[in-house]
């Protein structure tokens, strides 16, 4: 079956979060089990230079008047060789920041057109007109960057059509702007309706894909269920709740081709993940060093992988980290986001520089060492559609803490007293998002950290975990085909 994939970023050639991850290990594991799947990514400046194996591929033409013509660029992805298209259109793509927002951290003002013509060349390689010879069965976009694809194949009529399917990664992320919008992206009036692209009198990406899509998934079971009703949903509980027979939530996998101790290119000390405790304090030593934490390998090490915001509930450790300080731990934090969230981190870094290291940015190798010498991981969001950091955290004995909701609830079981004693527990978890339920988990964490007995029994049932992307491969590609036929 022939898959085509329309993302805003793919690992390893863009990365801002699990949506790159998904992008680049799903495809690898569809294409694994038969599938014929093709990416279709934007041609930033960086992921035109880390592609393997360029080739013109073809014009599109100038399809939305930015004065330029855009061409597709046929290449495939380091390290899994998975085919991608790159959209090469320096005028939309080639910019000094990242993939949505310039290095002052404001959205680009043009967006719409950079994502507008990513959702129009993801229908028009669907239709006669395109200048490929391959058509997909079954077109598969992902969060409101690609939203309008669907959209578009609906305008255009376009009768021999694939099945579409949308994946909503985060649904917090709508991409609405202006009314004027509508025909500057060449989308007929009669669309723009409560019942089509109008949200709130703005034109919204993520409600034409949710709209206008064959299918919906998301990126967990829980997390279906929560944005169907507020406040998860974001204010499009409505439409989700009139599609809820059409949408499924898949749980996300982990890449442990990447995520992996025993061959991790990034971390000092490889290690089976089955014999784990002489690894982890040999890497553990090795970030407190690189950090100039404390060489003190009793010291707890908590890490945060994270965007710095408050959906991902950064704000409530802050409000912990003077109860964490004096319990004696230590927290390496690596993540960017709102700027009054990283000050504060930064602020008591500096105040406590043997105990806490901030990295603002994100670091590919930084992050695998926090993994593989972190003693916990710190996850406490208020909305989590799936999280894979958790994930990557099990498979290198780190052992999360994190609030009940969506991917979390699916993946974290709580230590108990039945959890230690049938080996099922892998992490710690609380069900309320504030301060104090926050506080105690962790204090919960650290009794247990102290005992190291039921410490490495916690540990090894994260290890043991099996989040490879098979399974959730096996249940797209049901998916594909019920659709397709």
């Amino acid at each position: 079956m022939r898959v085509l994939f329309a993302s805003s970023e793919v690992f390893p050639l863009v990365k801002t979060g699990g949506l790159a991850d998904v992008s680049g290990a799903l495809p690898a594991a569809l294409i694994e089990a038969g599938q014929d799947v093709r990416v279709l990514l934007p041609g930033y400046a960086g992921a035109m230079a880390k592609a393997e194996n360029k080739q013109p591929a073809g014009s599109l033409g100038d399809p939305l008047g930015v004065g330029a013509e855009a061409r597709l660029v046929s290449a495939t992805l380091p390290g899994s060789g998975v085919p991608v298209w790159l959209i090469d259109c320096p005028e939309l793509y080639d910019r000094d920041g990242g993939p949505y927002q310039d290095a002052n951290g404001f959205d680009y003002e043009d967006n719409a057109l950079r994502f507008g013509l990513l959702s129009w060349t993801a229908a028009h390689l669907c239709t006669e007109g395109s200048p490929l010879a391959w058509r997909p069965d079954v077109l598969h976009c992902h969060d409101w960057q690609s939203g309008l694809a669907p959209a578009y194949l609906k305008a255009w009529n376009v009768v021999d059509r694939p099945a579409t399917v949308f994946t909503i990664h985060n649904i917090a992320y709508q991409g609405q702007f202006p009314p004027d919008t509508v025909s500057r992206l060449g989308l007929p009036w009669d669309m723009y309706t409560m019942a089509g692209l109008e949200y709130w009198n703005t034109l919204s990406f993520l409600k034409a894909g949710l709209v206008y899509s064959d299918r919906l998934t998301t990126v967990s079971p829980r997390y279906a269920k929560e944005i169907q009703s507020a406040p998860f949903g974001c204010g499009m509980e409505g439409v989700l709740a009139s599609r809820a027979a059409d949408l499924t939530g898949f749980l996300n996998g982990a890449d442990y081709g990447v995520w992996n101790p025993a061959d991790d290119a990034y971390i000092p000390h490889k290690y089976q993940p089955a014999d784990f405790v002489a690894g982890k304090a040999a890497n553990k030593a090795a970030v407190q060093a690189e950090l100039g934490l404390a060489q003190d390998p009793e010291a707890p090490l908590l890490v945060i992988v994270s965007r710095l915001n408050d959906l991902k509930g950064m704000d409530l450790v802050l409000s912990v980290m003077p109860a964490i300080l004096q319990q004696g731990c230590q927290l390496a934090v690596l993540g960017a986001g709102d700027h009054s969230l990283e000050d504060g981190f930064q602020a008591v870094a500096a105040v406590n520089p043997s105990q806490v290291a901030v990295s603002i940015g994100y670091s590919e190798p930084l992050a695998h060492k926090l993994m593989a010498g972190g003693d916990m991981l710190l996850m406490p969001s208020r909305f989590e559609p799936c999280g894979l950091t958790q994930l990557y955290a099990f498979r290198y004995g780190t052992i999360p803490v994190v609030h009940v909701t969506g991917g979390l609830a699916d993946t974290v079981v709580d230590t108990t007293y039945d959890g230690l004693m049938t080996a099922t527990a892998t992490g710690f978890a609380f069900e309320h998002a504030n301060a104090g339920a926050f506080q105690w988990t962790i204090e919960r964490a650290l009794d247990t950290f102290r005992q190291k007995d039921p410490w490495r029994k916690v540990q090894s049932s994260c290890v043991c975990q099996d989040f490879s992307w098979n399974r959730s491969a096996e249940r797209y590609i049901a998916l594909y085909r019920a659709l397709a036929g």
